[in-house]
């Protein structure tokens, strides 16, 4: 996949191409619907199949206190969308001037002159410029226009009619319920972070413990014990995954992410490395001393074993 950080890193000539917008928050299975036929239609038609994305979620400039905590990072989504097979992702940076650009500039100067687009797919709820003055209609009124056809992409309805959306993944993930939030996601939750040192309580209980720095990228999910993967340098290993502040011991701080990996002892200090989230074994409990502790935490290491033994290699 090309990478474009910013328009002046679009080349000139590019294209011609079949686009579609949005935040990708997540890059979930509605937005691979999406991506899927937009590369179908790219195909059909001899176009380079592009995605256009933000830098931060929009409501972040625009209204701050109603935006959302991001599922994903940056660059987790950017990774996320070379994985779909999608030609190029051009990274736009959403500040008030971008904001502030009319629909008619909008498509101008993004979708005309930088990537000359053909076909542009889009919800039937996509808005573009400033106070989201445009819709649907008018982007048709403009492809005419400037040369481009809209194809209406519906949205991805798994169950009960609700619509895929990054709102139910946080909701799901909120509730630690990282099974469902990974079959809407389309891939397992993922944490990305350094390795930092902790108190090493886990390891004066027999299980040591990675610890994610609190600068982790991607969206925490709910307090409580996990099974899942710590993968270090393309090499994936079955854990047992702790969040929150461990309420047996006092002064821990708030959400602290940490892993046993099972049957190895690995030295994983300032490692970058990845926490997926599978499946919950349990919510957070307190303990009344650390033998009920001890043996609960080996409880929790057999079903985490038992729960990754039925996951694909």
């Amino acid at each position: 996949m090309k990478l474009f950080r910013s328009l002046d890193d679009v080349p000139d000539g590019f294209g011609p191409s079949a686009v579609t917008i949005g935040k990708f928050d997540g890059v979930h299975t509605g937005h691979r619907a999406v991506i899927g036929r937009l590369c179908e239609v790219a195909s059909e038609l001899g176009l380079v199949s592009t995605v256009i994305t933000f830098d931060r979620n929009p409501l972040e400039v625009l209204a701050p206190d109603k935006c959302p905590l991001a599922l994903v990072s940056v660059e987790q989504k950017l990774d996320l969308l070379a994985g779909t097979g999608v030609d190029a992702t051009l990274l736009v940076t959403f500040d008030r001037a971008l904001a502030g650009l009319e629909p008619e500039e909008f498509v101008h100067r993004i979708l005309v002159d930088r990537l000359h687009a053909r076909a542009v797919l889009v919800g039937s709820d996509f808005r573009f410029g400033h106070r989201g003055a445009g819709d649907v209609a008018m982007l048709r009124e403009l492809g005419e226009k400037y040369g481009f056809t809209v194809y209406l992409i519906d949205d991805v309805r798994p169950e009960h009619g609700r619509r895929v959306s990054s709102t139910w993944i946080r909701e799901l993930l909120a509730d630690g319920d990282v099974a469902h939030a990974g079959e809407l996601l389309g891939h397992i939750p993922t944490l990305r972070g350094v390795v930092v040192h902790g108190a090493k309580r886990g390891r004066e209980l027999g299980f040591p413990t990675a610890n994610l720095s609190p600068e982790s990228e991607g969206l925490i999910p709910a307090d409580g014990v996990y099974a899942g993967w710590l993968t270090d340098a393309g090499e994936r290993y079955p854990a047992a995954i702790s969040v929150g502040n461990n309420p047996t011991f006092e002064g821990v701080p708030q959400k602290q992410v940490e892993a046993y990996v099972l049957d190895k002892d690995l030295d994983l200090y300032d490692h970058h490395v990845e926490i997926a989230f599978v499946e919950r074994i349990r919510g957070m409990v307190a303990y009344s001393g650390v033998e009920p502790l001890i043996a609960q935490i080996a409880a929790d290491v057999a079903e985490a074993r038992r729960i990754l033994a039925a996951e694909p290699a």
